[in-house]
């Protein structure tokens, strides 16, 4: 689990519309790939899958306070796909938090 702590409030439902509307474009645009990926709001956890090539989620990610909690899926870390959306997680995340960056507490 990778844990990121963005010094701002979030609101679970706002990343959720943020991921959808942002992720499969900007994966098409590094990737120059046509690959599109479900993101999926299950309870308090944002789910991003591949259904079409990828069994279960690549990412899951949920909120504790000012901190997202991100599982990666580990059959797929090496993944060239997954390695992808994990740099578009990440641009994400730090457009997110404004001028107050982001921290990575966690990575394991």
């Amino acid at each position: 689990m990778k844990i990121i702590t963005l010094h701002t409030a979030i609101d679970l439902n706002k990343l959720y519309h943020l991921l959808q509307q942002k992720l499969n474009p900007l994966f098409h645009e590094r990737r120059q790939s046509d690959i599109d990926f479900e993101v999926e709001l299950k309870d308090d956890t944002i789910e991003i899958n591949g259904p079409e090539i990828y069994e279960g989620f690549l990412f899951s990610i949920t909120i504790n306070g000012t901190e997202l909690l991100i599982t990666r899926s580990e059959h797929y870390v090496d993944d060239v796909n997954a390695l992808t959306l994990e740099s578009i997680l990440n641009d994400l995340f730090n457009d997110l938090s404004g001028n107050h960056g982001t921290d990575l507490v966690q990575e394991g």
